[in-house]
């Protein structure tokens, strides 16, 4: 079922200069990986932290790489595991491409209570799932492909539209209740965002079913009258990625690369999406250039509309869960280095940004997708904040080819920096 959804309301358009981000640093960094064909095609996109129910030390951080597959880390940045992105079980499937992932806790699978990494598959246009081992970073291969065969396309009606590649792109689990879990899912070159019931069964595969979609706006009115479309290339809509729901509220956060974030009710269409936050450049009309296939300003001179802490692209997005309904959404700003931060009540206020600088490692440049938690995970006794970087630039880096990996971050650091509350209580895990 497809729905259309008005633009509720704009944040305020006034254009700001960025303010000087607050200052974090991390000496905690998986090992690289190459998108070459040396290096298993591997770029590394969006990361999740598995947080084990009872030896937090045994927590586990499950990446996506691509045409790579997947890659399982430790609490150490140490590799366990490298999954290769293999056909999808259909008839007419292909090779994946793994572009994020999410964690859905506590699904009944063949009878076994187990948590189940989610993954968006672009080359395919589904999900995939995975099992997680619960003796996490105890065990020899902590991840088991367990997606059901013959699975629907989430965007596509047939293959010929699917290898157009307007397909499943960013995810996010959302469980209103013990008895129902689902998938958010976003459509690469659209503005579609769409909902998917993960449902296990006794054979110990998962399926999804009841597909639903979201039209979001790609087109926004402007201060004084008019209409600002992003630019982008020919056939392609300002697309959205980052994808995270407030398991305690039904909200969804969501990342329109060049527009913005937004927050949207769940179920979709149950409330209308309100656009919270905008990249600086909101409003400036710029031209497609054939030649050298990118958009440039009409009028280099025309100043941004958009607010302070985002340039983009608005990328990575999760939840900290404090205390009560207290939270915070993390965003990260892929055009300037920085990670925004917004509250989870009233009207989302902007509480500041910070930037991650390395210790030994290289700083976190280009961030993409982020992965955080508010529980005690090993050594991180605050939370621990997972961040994609591009290009690493660390020591021993082979600075001529393709080079991504992953930033661990202590959240007590960016917790001191912006003046945030700490909570180490379950939040959104429905495990307890």
């Amino acid at each position: 079922m497809r729905r259309s959804a008005a633009l509720a309301a704009v944040a305020p358009l006034l254009f700001a200069l960025v303010p000087q981000p607050d200052v974090v640093t991390t000496d905690n960094e998986t090992p690289v990986l190459y998108d070459d064909d040396e290096g298993g095609n591997a770029s590394g996109d969006d990361p999740a932290i598995w947080v084990h129910p009872s030896r937090s030390d045994r927590s586990i951080v499950v990446v996506t790489a691509k045409e790579g597959g997947l890659r399982v880390y430790d609490l150490d940045s140490r590799e366990l595991q490298s999954l290769p992105a293999t056909p999808a079980p259909r008839a007419d499937g292909v090779d994946g491409r793994y572009n994020n992932v999410d964690i859905a806790y506590g699904l009944s699978v063949g009878g076994r209570t187990v948590d189940v990494a989610v993954v968006s598959d672009r080359y395919n246009d589904q999900l995939r799932f995975f099992t997680i081992d619960p003796a996490g970073s105890r065990a020899a291969t902590p991840l088991r492909e367990v997606t059901a065969s013959e699975q629907e396309f989430l965007f596509s009606p047939d293959r010929a539209t699917v290898d157009d590649e307007q397909t499943a792109y960013g995810v996010a689990v959302w469980q209103p209740s013990e008895a129902e879990t689902y998938a958010v899912v976003t459509q690469e070159g659209a503005t579609t965002i769409a909902t998917a019931r993960i449902t296990p069964r006794s054979d110990g595969t998962v399926a999804y079913t009841g597909v639903e979609h979201l039209e979001l706006p790609g087109s926004f009115p402007l201060p004084g009258g008019g209409t600002w479309t992003p630019c982008e290339e020919p056939g392609v809509e300002p697309q959205l990625e980052g994808v995270a729901v407030d398991q305690r509220t039904g909200v969804l956060y969501a990342t329109q690369e060049d527009v913005g974030l937004w927050r949207i009710p769940l179920p979709l269409g149950s409330g209308e999406p309100r656009l919270i936050d905008t990249v600086a450049d909101f409003g400036v009309h710029d031209v497609y250039d054939q030649e050298t296939e990118e958009c440039v300003p009409a009028d280099p001179d025309q100043p941004g509309l958009g607010g302070p802490n985002l340039v983009a692209d608005a990328e990575g997005v999760d939840v900290y869960y404090g205390r009560g309904r207290v939270g915070y959404v993390i965003v990260s700003s892929q055009g300037d280095d920085r990670f925004a931060v917004y509250s989870t009540l009233g009207h989302n206020r902007s509480l500041g940004t910070f930037r991650v600088e390395g210790d030994g490692v290289d700083d976190v440049n280009g961030s993409d997708g982020l992965a955080v938690t508010n529980r005690v995970v090993g050594d991180y006794r605050e939370g621990l904040l997972v961040t994609h970087d591009e290009p690493e630039t660390g020591p021993g880096t082979d600075p001529e080819r393709d080079a991504t990996n992953f930033s661990y971050v202590d959240w007590g650091q960016v917790a001191d920096a912006l003046d945030l509350k700490i909570s180490t209580e379950p939040g959104n895990d429905p495990r307890y």
